[in-house]
């Protein structure tokens, strides 16, 4: 019987999404090593290439999320050092992780986006840059961070834009709110899993906490939406991950607006390259629904691995 392959899966990091990383990291290498696997732990550091240098696996398993491990940095540090990888390549780990170019990309590809707006902060000052309700997020960055929702109630942009401590880069995307249900689907290879229903509990979206924190969220599978929905999520959720350049697995998030007075609107929000894999994440349970296990998703992910991805 052959050996099974020697993965290093890195996670950690250094940026806002560390924590959560480190839980996507620590369950997939327990997943592994279930399958049989010989599993590294690598909390990642700038010294990551000579890390991977030492260590010499047969493949890496990104578990990385946020900037550096899904922006292309990460992606391009392993191509240099010929190590196959899971999840997108350089280009389109890149291309995802920039909002406004992957809105572009999908446009371009007959995906229904919203209208946007680039905007500088300091800019905005006491006046709307669009007509409320609309979303102001950073440009590059994940898990929710640095979103602000503005309603029909409020008299001028959000104040925090104008504090000196402001987290997050200057230059932003103000784009149209899209009211309605929460909806997301994943990709693996070239086929759709199920929709799920994002039900945020306590939350006025499905940011940070209601991701991440148990019971901070009602998923709701397979999503209780018409067929034709159903299915056109589906087909947009492949079409976007391909438009891109995604591999191994993506997830694509979705708002559906089937109010009663509402525009009926299906709008793709973005695309998650590097989707999160803690107890709490979508995508092992999408995969569970179709009957894949937790150590099989993350077994195809490696056998799926390669350069030049």
């Amino acid at each position: 019987m052959a050996q099974k392959k020697h993965v290093a899966v890195l996670m950690g990091g250094w940026v806002n999404e560390r924590p959560v990383s480190l839980a996507s990291g620590n369950g997939c290498a327990d997943a592994l090593e279930e399958a049989g696997y010989k599993v590294t732990r690598v909390d990642v550091g700038r010294d990551i290439h000579d890390q991977l240098k030492r260590l010499k696996p047969d493949v890496v398993f990104n578990a990385l999320h946020g900037p550096f491990g899904e922006d292309g940095c990460i992606q391009g540090i392993l191509e240099f050092l010929e190590l196959p990888y899971t999840h997108s390549g350089v280009m389109g780990s890149s291309l995802a992780m920039n909002k406004v170019k992957a809105k572009a990309v999908m446009a371009a590809a007959g995906i229904p986006v919203t209208e946007h707006l680039i905007v500088n902060r300091h800019d905005i000052g006491r006046t709307h840059p669009m007509e409320p309700p609309y979303v102001i997020k950073p440009i590059n960055e994940g898990s929710s961070f640095g979103v602000l929702i503005v309603n029909e109630d409020h008299e001028h942009p959000p104040q925090e834009l104008t504090r000196a401590d402001w987290p997050y880069p200057d230059v932003l995307m103000c784009e149209k709110f899209i009211a309605g249900r929460e909806l997301t689907c994943a990709v693996m290879g070239d086929r759709p899993l199920g929709v799920i229903d994002i039900v945020p509990k306590g939350h006025s979206f499905y940011d940070y906490d209601a991701k991440y924190l148990e019971g901070g969220s009602k998923h709701i599978l397979p999503a209780k939406i018409s067929p034709f929905v159903y299915q056109e999520i589906q087909t947009l959720s492949v079409k976007a991950h391909q438009a891109l350049g995604c591999r191994g697995v993506s997830r694509a998030d979705f708002r559906f607006d089937e109010r009663e007075h509402g525009a009926g609107e299906l709008i793709c929000l973005e695309v998650n390259t590097q989707p999160g894999m803690t107890p709490t994440s979508l995508v092992p349970e999408m995969a569970a629904h179709e009957g894949i296990s937790f150590p099989d998703l993350v077994s195809w992910m490696v056998e799926d691995a390669s350069c030049c991805r």
